[in-house]
C-alpha cells in the first residue's frame, strides 16, 4: 500500500502565563491510503492538536515548532496564484494561498461541535456554496445546490431541508451536515474530531455506519479521533494511543484489543464498562495526566504505571518496534532514547 500522510517528529507548542507546555512532543507516524487511523486517549493527551496541526489550524497560542507533514497530490492542484505539484508537499512548507487550496479540496476537517462550528446565521445550503466557490468561483448556483443536495441525501437528510438553519436541525443531524460539508470537494483525507459525541448511542451508530459507506465510497483515508475505544473497535484500521503528547503505542485494531502491551493501553481498556460481564470491578486509572508545563522526568505515565522501574523515571522510551506491524514506547520492551 501506499502512503498519504507521512508525519516525521512533529512538535506543538502552547505559550501559557506559566510557562511552555508541549501538546504534542516529537510525534511520527505513517497513514496509508484508503486506512482508517483511530487517535484514542485521555482529555487533553494531545489528539485534536495532533489532527490541527495536520491542517496547520492549531489554535493561538499553540504554534508548531519543528516536524515535517508530507501529504502525497495524485494531481496538480491549481489556485489563482500559482500550482501545487503533485507528488509529496511538506504541509510546513506551504503559504497561506497554498494551504487554502489545499484544505477541504486534499483535506478536510470534522470539528467537535457542529453547533458551533456551523454559522447560525445562513442556511445549510448557503455553508455547502461558500465551500464550493472558494475553490471552484465559476461553479454555477444550481450545480453547487444538486451536489448539495446529493451528499445530504446519502448522510439521511431529505433534500428539501437544505434551505433550513442549523438550530432547526437535532444534534445528529447538525453533525451529518459537517460530516457532509468535509465531503463536498471529495478530500483524500478527512480527520473526524470527535464526531459522535455527545450522541445517543442509536444515532451514533448510525454516524458510524454512514462514515464507513461513505469511505468506501469516496476511497477515503481517515483519521479518528475520539475518547471512546469501542468506536475505533468498529471503524479503525489501526489505532494510536497518545498520552501527554506522545504515542504510546501504534498497533492494528485487532491485535491492540486482544493483547495491548503499553500499560497505559492496558489500564484504558480495563476501564471501559463490558455489559457481559456484570460482576466485573469496574476499573480505573490512579492519579492524573501530568502538568506539560512541568513535565516529569522519565517517562511521563511512570507516576501511574504499575510497572515501574528504576529507569522508566530518569529516561523517556522511544516506539521500538514490537513485531511488524506494532509499536510500543515502554521500558518493559526496551525501547530506551
Amino acid at each position: 500500500m501506499t502512503d498519504l500522510l507521512r508525519i516525521e517528529d512533529l512538535a506543538v507548542e502552547y505559550k501559557t502565563r506559566r510557562g511552555t507546555a508541549r501538546g504534542v512532543d516529537n510525534v511520527s507516524l505513517n497513514l496509508e491510503e484508503n486506512k482508517t487511523l483511530g487517535l484514542a486517549g485521555e482529555s487533553g493527551c494531545g489528539k485534536s492538536t495532533l489532527g490541527r496541526s495536520i491542517m496547520r489550524l492549531v489554535p493561538y497560542p499553540g504554534k508548531i515548532v519543528n516536524g515535517k507533514i508530507d501529504l502525497l497530490l495524485h494531481e496538480d492542484i491549481v489556485f489563482p496564484k500559482g500550482v501545487i505539484e503533485k507528488g509529496f508537499v511538506n504541509i510546513m512548507d506551504l503559504n497561506e494561498e497554498e494551504l487554502r487550496a489545499l484544505r477541504g479540496k486534499e483535506i478536510a476537517y470534522i470539528f467537535q461541535d457542529p453547533m458551533t462550528s456551523l454559522n447560525p446565521m445562513i442556511t445549510v445550503e448557503t455553508h455547502f456554496q461558500e465551500i464550493m466557490k472558494a475553490h471552484d468561483p465559476d461553479i454555477k448556483k444550481e450545480e453547487a445546490l444538486d451536489r448539495a443536495q446529493e451528499i445530504l441525501d446519502g448522510l439521511g437528510i431529505s433534500p428539501e431541508r437544505i434551505t433550513d438553519y442549523p438550530h432547526q436541525f437535532s444534534g445528529g443531524m447538525r453533525q451529518r451536515v459537517m460530516i457532509g460539508l468535509g465531503l463536498a470537494l471529495r478530500p483524500k483525507l478527512l480527520i473526524a474530531d470527535e464526531p459522535t459525541t455527545s450522541l445517543d448511542v442509536i444515532v451514533e451508530a448510525q454516524i458510524l455506519e454512514e462514515m464507513a459507506e461513505l469511505k468506501e465510497l469516496f476511497n477515503l483515508t481517515m483519521i479518528l479521533i475520539t475518547h471512546n475505544l469501542g468506536v475505533l473497535a468498529q471503524t479503525a484500521d489501526d489505532i494510536a494511543i497518545m498520552y501527554s503528547g506522545r504515542i504510546m503505542e501504534l498497533s492494528p485494531t485487532e491485535a491492540l484489543f486482544e493483547d495491548p502491551l503499553h500499560p497505559y493501553t492496558q489500564a484504558l481498556l480495563e476501564s471501559v464498562p463490558d455489559v457481559s460481564k456484570p460482576d466485573k470491578k469496574l476499573s480505573w486509572i490512579p492519579g492524573a495526566p501530568p502538568d506539560l508545563v512541568d513535565p516529569i522526568p522519565g517517562c511521563m505515565y511512570n507516576p501511574r504505571c504499575k510497572h515501574t522501574m528504576d529507569i522508566c523515571k530518569t529516561t523517556q522510551p522511544g516506539l521500538i518496534m514490537n513485531d511488524e506491524e506494532r509499536l510500543v514506547a515502554c521500558h518493559l520492551f526496551g525501547g530506551e532514547k
